[in-house]
């Protein structure tokens, strides 16, 4: 694995986007705030609630608890990965935020909270990079309070435009065994990142025992401009420290020259055009 990927708190500020331009960079975190945004507005968050941020990472909702409602609420930042809370303690130094939150090290699938002991639970991006999401779905409404809230966003990376969609079949040597084999990883049920979609996570929801569980699906389609350069980082950036590459998943099916050329002839079609890529993501609110 890369040096700058060798932890989540790396990964989260310096690999996730290293992919995109400058621009994309901009876009990419006026979007990360709206989510945050929306995520605390479903929340519905009230002085002398008790919050805890899971999976937080580098903090993007804890930091938001705090910045709307300072000292009004308790508020605990929990991670699996103690780098990710040692990220979340700096950056509270740094910006000299006097608050008296909770640092937690603990696996969403196992949370060192007491049962029924949180009104709220918010989360971003993490059932995604959890494979057993009904068991960390089960621990969210075990921690909660009756009556309490679990709001959270996730990307649906299984209805993502995949890669053979951008391209024409006869530009490509090979094109349907390699639509063939994006399509089978895309949707592999033993990877975290594909095994689940809006419908399964409303069925998780029911099943852990939720009432009024709502997954709101939200498509966004983004048009931008690609070189070569864009490109080679679309095959070679990891999704997450620990999983592989688009490159690697292609060598699990194919030899390494069959790939290169797969990858070179790919460049060579899209080299300077403007493409639209369209994502699924759902907002989850649900109610003990």
């Amino acid at each position: 694995m890369e040096e700058i990927c060798k932890n989540w708190s790396s990964w989260l500020a310096k690999t996730r986007f290293s992919h995109l331009s400058q621009e994309q960079r901009e876009q990419t975190l006026r979007w990360l705030l709206a989510v945050r945004d929306i995520i605390l507005e479903k929340a519905q968050i009230v002085q002398g609630d008790k919050v805890v941020d899971i999976g937080t990472g580098t903090g993007l909702l804890g930091f938001g608890v705090i910045e709307k409602f300072q000292d009004k609420v308790e508020l605990i930042f929990s991670d699996k990965f103690e780098d990710c809370l040692d990220e979340c303690k700096k950056l509270l130094e740094d910006c000299n935020i006097k608050h008296d939150a909770h640092f937690l090290q603990s696996d969403a699938c196992d949370i060192k909270i007491p049962d029924g002991s949180v009104d709220k639970a918010l989360m971003r991006s993490v059932l995604v990079h959890i494979l057993d999401k009904q068991k960390a779905i089960d621990e969210i409404y075990r921690i909660l309070k009756t009556g309490g809230t679990f709001c959270a966003f996730e990307p649906i990376i299984s209805s993502n435009t995949r890669y053979h969609e951008l391209i024409n079949a006869g530009d490509i040597t090979d094109f349907d065994e390699f639509k063939k084999a994006e399509d089978d990883f895309m949707s592999a049920q033993d990877n975290p990142l594909t095994n689940f979609n809006q419908h399964t996570l409303a069925k998780n929801l029911e099943c852990a025992g939720f009432k009024d569980g709502n997954v709101d699906v939200q498509v966004t389609a983004s048009s931008y401009a690609v070189d070569e350069n864009a490109i080679d980082s679309w095959f070679t950036a990891v999704p997450s420290p620990g999983q592989p590459s688009m490159k690697d998943r292609f060598l699990e099916y194919f030899d390494e020259e069959k790939v290169n050329r797969y990858i070179e002839e790919y460049k060579k079609v899209l080299n300077g055009k403007t493409v639209t890529i369209s994502s699924n993501t759902v907002f989850i609110k649900a109610a003990k």
